[in-house]
């Protein structure tokens, strides 16, 4: 490989030299005198001589070169030395003579002819075409060879190696994760000891599957694992492998295993391989047959590994509901290793290491952080710590404060502030009713979550937030929780329907309804939580895509959608039913929080307590 490179260079350096060489000849040919002189007829020459004002003429050829001795005006300038011209066959002395002239007083200095100009031209216009011809000729040599080399290697494979040269990871710098790890140290095991398996009859497992939510870590667990066991580690994605071109696919995964057992033992890990990896025949990630002779290859290549070959596929994949069964079967990936969403204690454990670097003071409460950064995954809290130290910055400080990892979080969370969009005092005090009718809906309702801050200051694309965040992580879901919940997206809308009537509410709640909408709908299609459709559920097959546009193919019939249809707007009654009963119920307290909110614009959970101390659960809401 260095060798080609060097090659590469080598011929680009001639192809310089060539360059260069050309240029010089052109220059040298073509380049005028230095010393430019005023030419005169001959009869001014002669006419000088017979004035006694000449003191030397220098003959070369037929070029005359004229020594003066008194300047003359030539063209307004004073000139001491002109030049001029004669017929070839003249002989200068007897010129002189025959014009009467005293040639006695004059220097005659006869000079061989310079054919220099016409040597170098001869050559020019003998070879310069030809090596011009060269230089054109041998450049689109290299770029035809350019052009096949590109061919012969565009069935290579363009997976990444990670060897000892590399820095590794280990299952030490990995926060969190537990369960995982323990699942994949015998992987490590069967890496480092493939003998001590071999002896009691025990086959190496060939691939492993990592599934998990974007940002959980798939990629730095599959480094870990190859960093544990000490051997090469090639890495590549799955959308590598599909090329327009049928079959170059299949030639760069014949190619990567191929690399495989010659390095091996060795992992290749194949991130996002729901790339190539989804169900034959349904029509999506392309539905040709180049994604399928990939899949196909892989396949085969999985299948066919030798005992001892002592190689191992770790793949990674976010969607492991849409990849191809024959994929999945044991023998080709034996282990499935879920990576979840880390819970409070590994959120913590993972901030600590994200905070390790950077410089932060007493104030900085991790723990507190990480409770409320609840559902957050590695990548999230990692950005948590980068806008931390980014924030801390902006403000000119050494240190990060807590009230730096708070604006952070909440900048990551819910978006960045801008202030700087001007609203009305209308539109002001109509958002200060609709975030107050969220958080009191919020606060009164014992199933829905905790208000954690309140604000009437734009954030990404709303004019208001009201946050609220679980008391602690949660697994299971009641359908009291999501009823809840639903209400609490349209406390909004009821709270601007009771201060300034039904035909007063605006757009504002456009994003509350889409999301209660989309619950309501789980509710019912997924979780089984209708009244009349109860403990049934209706899995759709992850759709496909028709003109652009993703369509489903429904699991239930015509009339089974009506009454879906029915039991959403059921819910939707029965959510906005229960936040007017408690909004009504109290109306005092929502007032004070709209005022409040005019006057400081922001609001958190402890002065929101402060605010609702004497709110009631209306007997009407129990339901």
């Amino acid at each position: 490989m260095q060798g080609k490179k060097m090659g590469g260079k080598n011929s680009r350096y001639i192809s310089f030299a060539i360059f260069v060489a050309f240029a010089v000849l052109i220059t040298v040919a073509l380049v005028s005198p230095a010393k430019q002189l005023e030419k005169v007829p001959i009869s001014r020459v002669l006419s000088e001589v017979q004035a006694g004002n000449v003191e030397k003429i220098t003959v070369q050829g037929s070029e005359l070169s004229v020594d003066l001795k008194e300047a003359i005006t030539i063209n307004d300038q004073e000139v001491t030395e002109v030049e001029s011209f004669k017929e070839s066959d003249t002989n200068i002395s007897q010129l002189l003579t025959d014009a009467g002239a005293d040639s006695s007083s004059v220097v005659i200095d006869a000079q061989p002819e310079d054919n220099s100009s016409q040597i170098w031209s001869g050559i020019l216009l003998g070879f310069g075409p030809i090596l011009l011809f060269v230089f054109i000729l041998f450049y689109f040599m290299r770029q035809a060879q350019g052009q096949g080399n590109q061919a012969m290697n565009f069935g290579k494979s363009k997976a990444k190696l990670f060897g000892s040269d590399k820095k590794k990871v280990n299952f030490s710098d990995i926060a969190g994760n537990a369960e995982s790890k323990q699942d994949l140290e015998e992987v490590v095991e069967f890496l480092k000891f493939p003998k001590k398996f071999e002896d009691v009859g025990a086959k190496i497992p060939k691939g492993v599957l990592l599934v998990g939510s974007p940002g959980t870590g798939k990629t730095l667990m599959a480094r870990a694992v190859a960093g544990e066991a000490g051997v090469p580690f090639f890495s590549i994605s799955g959308s590598e492998f599909v090329e327009m071109f049928v079959g170059v696919g299949a030639s760069r995964v014949r190619d990567l295993f191929s690399k495989a057992k010659k390095n091996a033992p060795c992992i290749i890990f194949i991130d996002e391989i729901d790339a190539v990896g989804r169900k034959r025949g349904s029509g999506m990630g392309g539905g040709h047959d180049e994604r399928e002779q990939t899949l196909n290859q892989i396949l085969v290549e999985m299948d066919g590994f030798e005992q001892g070959a002592n190689v191992i596929v770790i793949a990674a994949t976010n969607r492991a509901d849409v990849l191809d069964p024959a994929l999945l079967r044991p023998g080709r990936f034996d282990r499935r290793v879920n990576i979840n969403l880390p819970d409070r204690a590994d959120r913590e454990a993972i901030l600590k290491v994200h905070f390790k670097e950077k410089p932060t003071d007493s104030s900085v409460n991790l723990d507190a952080l990480a409770a409320k950064s609840a559902g957050s995954s590695g990548a999230d809290l990692a950005n948590i710590a980068n806008e931390s130290a980014i924030v801390a910055a902006r403000n000119n400080r050494k240190t990060i404060t807590n009230d730096d990892v708070t604006e952070a979080f909440e900048r990551v969370a819910i978006g960045p502030e801008r202030k700087n969009k001007i609203m009305s005092e209308e539109e002001k005090e109509m958002t200060a009713y609709h975030e107050a009718g969220h958080a009191l809906v919020g606060h009164v309702l014992p199933n829905a979550d905790p208000v954690h801050k309140v604000t009437i200051v734009s954030r990404g694309h709303t004019g208001g937030v009201t946050w609220s965040i679980p008391e602690r992580d949660k697994s299971y879901h009641s359908i009291l929780n999501f009823k809840d919940k639903m209400a609490v997206s349209l406390g909004g809308r009821i709270a601007e329907k009771l201060i300034y009537g039904d035909d007063e509410v605006t757009t504002g709640a456009g994003s509350d309804l889409k999301n209660a909408s989309a619950l309501a709908r789980d509710m019912i299609i997924h979780q089984g939580m209708g009244k009349k459709l109860r403990n049934i559920v209706f899995n759709d097959d992850g759709g496909g895509m028709m003109f652009d546009r993703m369509v489903h193919d429904r699991p239930y019939s015509e009339d089974t959608a009506k009454i879906i249809d029915e039991e959403v707007k059921d819910l939707f009654d029965e959510a906005a039913r229960r936040a007017e009963v408690v909004i009504k119920a109290n109306m005092k307290s929502l007032k004070a929080m709209a005022d409040k909110l005019l006057e400081v614009e922001t609001l958190n959970d402890k002065e929101i307590l402060a605010l609702f101390k004497d709110t009631k659960l209306p007997t009407a809401a129990k339901l």
